[in-house]
């Protein structure tokens, strides 16, 4: 067959014509890409469906017209969120013809936050959070009670399974809606719903809107678990718990609360500094938690850093031989929040991440260089506190950019990366991976066992130095932590890039013991502090090797089998058994160590990317990973102790 034959047959049959051009209907795109509108189907998906039906009550209360919003975790792991606000219109949609309810729960980009009076300030801007509620759910019970008469309709995967009626006169409740769905697990990898991840955020929305009572209730189990979040202090109450769970001693006794507002746009800044090394700075949009910043939280660093500039010279405490100080400097130890709330909000996505509205960065900036100002002239102990806390920083940047550059020299004199890396071949960073290896002696297995086209071996040796408990200055002086940051290649803290990235994946591996997991945990802190970007891309990995090495005595070699938990190891033991159920000639190796693993057993079980099986650490809540590790790694002993006592059940089968 010729060539042109051949060519001819394969476009016919991928013909593309005017059949090809698909037109989804109704909610159908959303449950073709829900990626699109909830980010992810993973856990942190799932939670986002809660997020955004609270979310409409949220802008109910930011209206004036709502102070209790409740959510129900049910037995079914259905969720339902109530609220006492004014309910939505039961009338018939001027445009579509069909109940207004039914346009805000089946018609993407429909809603009352467009202009016109139905919210001037609102965090749901696009009009799609409940239809994708209702696309992406088994089903969704609608009860919605407006000018005292009760509505309901049912919808199932987005299309209504019960039409809209009026239930009649609902004098116990003449106000408000009630709204229960349930997710499809069609969509969804995991369709349980985690209680603690969704107080974390029903606490927060408490926090940032002072005054308004969240309740949240888990009816999953033998008897309700219920908290009621009420805080009247609002953002200022926020630092105070955030200070508080980090454990870090405030440098001055006060919440600094600053308030500003230009036309129809206002902004909450609460801060504190602590005697922690790190930063803790939230910033939110219309209760939107903007993971990424935006212009709100550039306006707070330039004030904040103009402000401390400005009164260590007039205070005298920054003398005139002196620079200024950075905004790492004055960030150090700082606990804050900033809030802002605004109409026609600029987002960037749906999942709100990152703020664009220029006017705003104005207003924050004036704000906190206004307000903060007038503060430290009123309260000079407060400000030379927080001052010294500056320079102190300022000395130990000092000391790490020396210490960095006598590494720099160091490198020079030779090799640019460290002399202990195996590196690979493959240069292209998406196609190759690091392997950070615990010992010597597991190294050299993993050294003689990889594939070196893309696989890069960087055995630690020595203690890896605690960088919660220290300044950056001392990472730069640590034998073990040098070699990481040289192998990787993208800098860390204010130097970090991260298009230097050597390697796509960076993969810990350690001995499944309790120093391997003190090995796997002081690395992640330091990836956390100072390359947290890293973590956030999806770039970290943890190895997970064998626990056993389960086989018969005496049978040919091949029949051996690897387990990673108990169970596999029983289960391995059961089908080498066979009929007989004979276990007597059956051996479960335990390994101690990466070490006992010759390299052809660290390949096959470990590093092979065909069999291997790998975790990828993520950030689900920056929050929760913050306070964890200021828990575990911080050098207050007493609520590390109480958090041992509280979890020591969790561990009464740990082999160690």
């Amino acid at each position: 067959m010729s060539e042109e034959i051949k060519r001819s047959e394969e476009m016919t049959e991928t013909h593309y014509g005017e059949n090809e051009i698909q037109v989804l209907e109704g909610l159908e795109a959303v449950r073709k890409r829900p990626g699109m509108y909830i980010g992810t189907t993973s856990i942190r998906g799932l939670h986002h469906l809660v997020y955004e039906i609270v979310d409409n009550s949220i802008d109910e209360a930011l209206a004036g017209y709502c102070d209790q919003i409740t959510v129900t975790l049910n037995y079914d792991n259905s969720v339902t969120v109530e609220d006492n606000g004014r309910g939505i219109p039961a009338g018939i949609h001027p445009k579509e013809g069909i109940p207004t309810p039914e346009v805000v729960y089946t018609i993407l980009h429909a809603g009352g936050k467009f202009g016109g009076g139905g919210y001037k300030i609102a965090g749901g801007l696009h009009g799609v959070g409940a239809s994708v509620v209702n696309a992406l759910s088994l089903w969704v019970e609608l009860d919605d009670c407006y000018e005292g008469k009760r509505y309901t309709e049912r919808f199932e995967r987005g299309v209504v399974a019960r039409k809209f009626v009026c239930e009649g006169d609902s004098p116990e409740r003449p106000h408000g809606v009630k709204v229960t769905f349930k997710p499809d697990p069609e969509i969804f990898e995991e369709t349980v719903f985690d209680y603690d991840t969704l107080l974390n955020r029903m606490r927060e929305q408490s926090f940032l809107n002072a005054g308004i009572k969240i309740v949240l209730i888990d009816d999953r189990g033998n008897e309700p678990v219920v908290n009621e979040l009420q805080f009247e202090g609002g953002v200022s109450s926020f630092v105070e718990y955030l200070t508080e769970t980090r454990h870090n001693e405030p440098v001055h006794p006060d919440v600094i609360y600053m308030r500003g507002e230009k036309n129809s746009s206002i902004c909450e800044v609460a801060l504190q500094y602590n005697d922690g090394y790190n930063e803790c700075l939230m910033t939110f949009a219309n209760n939107m938690n903007t993971i990424e910043g935006g212009t709100h939280e550039t306006g707070f660093k330039s004030g904040l850093t103009r402000v401390l500039n400005d009164y260590g010279r007039k205070a005298g405490i920054l003398k005139e031989k002196d620079k200024n100080l950075s905004g790492e400097d004055v960030r150090e130890g700082l606990c804050a929040i900033v809030s802002v709330k605004l109409e026609d909000a600029q987002f960037e996505s749906q999942t709100k991440a990152k703020l664009g509205n220029s006017e705003i960065r104005t207003l924050v900036e004036n704000t906190v260089t206004q307000k903060l100002a007038d503060y430290l002239e009123e309260n000079p102990a407060t400000g030379k506190a927080i001052l010294d806390k500056a320079l102190a920083a300022s000395r130990a940047r000092e000391a790490a950019r020396k210490a960095r550059e006598a590494t720099r020299k160091d490198f020079l004199k030779g090799s640019t990366l460290p002399g202990k890396l195996w590196d690979c071949q493959e240069k292209d960073p998406t196609l190759t991976e690091i392997y950070l290896v615990e010992g010597d002696s597991a190294g050299g297995s993993a050294k003689a066992g990889r594939n070196s086209k893309f696989q890069a071996i960087l055995p630690l040796r020595g203690k890896v130095l605690n960088v919660e408990k220290t300044r950056i200055d001392k990472v730069y002086g640590n034998l073990s932590l040098l070699p990481i940051i040289q192998s990787l290649g993208c800098g860390i803290g204010d130097e970090f890039d991260i298009e230097k990235l050597r390697y796509g994946k960076i993969i810990i591996m350690a001995d499944a013991d309790v120093d391997g997991s003190h090995i796997r945990i002081l690395i992640l802190t330091f990836l956390f502090r100072h390359m947290r970007q890293l973590i956030e891309d999806g770039h970290v990995y943890l190895a997970q090797p064998p626990l056993y090495k389960v086989y018969k005595r005496g049978a040919k070699e091949g029949n051996e089998r690897y387990a990673f938990s108990d169970a596999e190891r029983d289960k391995y033991i059961e089908e080498l058994a066979g009929e007989s159920g004979n276990t007597s000639n059956i051996e479960a190796d335990r390994y101690k160590g990466l070490g006992e693993m010759d390299a052809e057993q660290l390949w096959d079980t470990t590093m092979n990317p065909a069999k291997r099986t790998i975790l990828k650490v993520t950030i689900e809540d920056a929050i929760a990973c913050d306070e964890m590790f200021s828990l575990l790694m911080g050098d207050k002993v007493e609520p590390r102790r109480i958090f041992i006592e509280q979890n020591a059940k969790l561990a009464e089968n740990l082999d160690i």
